[in-house]
């Protein structure tokens, strides 16, 4: 790379680290970058999930205090997260890099669509259990949860790109908690996801060593600078940022 190829990977990974901590989707800053670079499509995956674990890192240590009280909730979903992580990795290795082109685009509208009806669908369940009497919904979101949360990171373990949206349309819907606290949840299971991905690739993939610490250096600066932003926004405008930032996924992936 030359010095400007690496100072836009660099910010690149800022970028990345900021967006992913507040919503996800970072991987469409970082990925268009890298490719730019000259970086072949497989490598630029795999280094770009390397790079980007300190960014997952930073961003679930600034949201330290939203994670209080989740651990149970975190060690049963993280498993699944990391059971889907490796076999996403697994398929990008072994799948032409065109199989998931299709699906993607669909999968981040429904969840966009999830994220705006959530209040909507969550009162409606809660008058429901309030004229039948149902116990609330339980701490760990069911089986629903689990197996979403399992498909949504072979998806994450593929291309990553916007998994953070599909993790907060799952809980959202699914849990009875703040989107902030959610949104503590989703960066750790992404930092699982990539990491067992990784661990995967280190073994099956090529890696571009500058690319990869080019991003973990911007993604760890902009974790950081996320948590700042991000627990500061009220569930509204958090929500609205969302649907932006999936909005343009949806755009890039759409004219990829």
């Amino acid at each position: 790379m030359t010095t400007w190829e690496m100072l836009a990977v660099f910010a690149a990974g800022i970028g990345a680290g900021t967006i992913n901590t507040i919503v996800g989707s970072g991987t469409l800053i970082t990925f268009p970058v890298l490719l730019a670079t000259g970086v072949p499509p497989v490598t630029a995956t795999v280094s770009n999930a390397l790079g980007l674990i300190p960014g997952s890192i930073s961003g679930a240590i600034g949201y330290r205090a939203e994670l209080a009280g989740q651990r149970r909730r975190i060690l049963r979903l993280g498993a699944a997260a990391a059971i889907g992580g490796l076999c996403g990795a697994f398929l990008l290795t072994h799948l032409p890099p065109s199989a998931f082109e299709t699906i993607v685009p669909v999968l981040v509208t429904l969840a966009l669509v999830l994220v705006v009806l959530q209040p909507r669908i969550t009162r409606a369940v809660q008058a429901r259990r309030d004229r039948t009497g149902q116990s609330t919904t339980p701490a760990h979101g069911g089986v629903a949860l689990l197996v979403g949360m399992l498909l949504a990171s072979v998806y994450g373990g593929y291309f990553t790109a916007a998994q953070g949206i599909i993790y907060l349309s799952l809980m959202g819907i699914l849990l009875d908690d703040t989107l902030q606290r959610l949104n503590a949840v989703k960066n750790v299971l992404a930092a699982i996801v990539n990491a067992v991905a990784a661990l995967f690739f280190v073994f099956a993939a090529h890696f571009d060593w500058t690319a990869v610490a080019l991003i973990a250096v911007g993604s760890t600066i902009g974790g950081q600078l996320g948590a700042r932003i991000g627990r500061r926004l009220p569930a509204p405008a958090l929500r609205a940022f969302i649907v932006a930032v999936g909005s343009a996924a949806i755009l890039q992936l759409a004219m990829r």
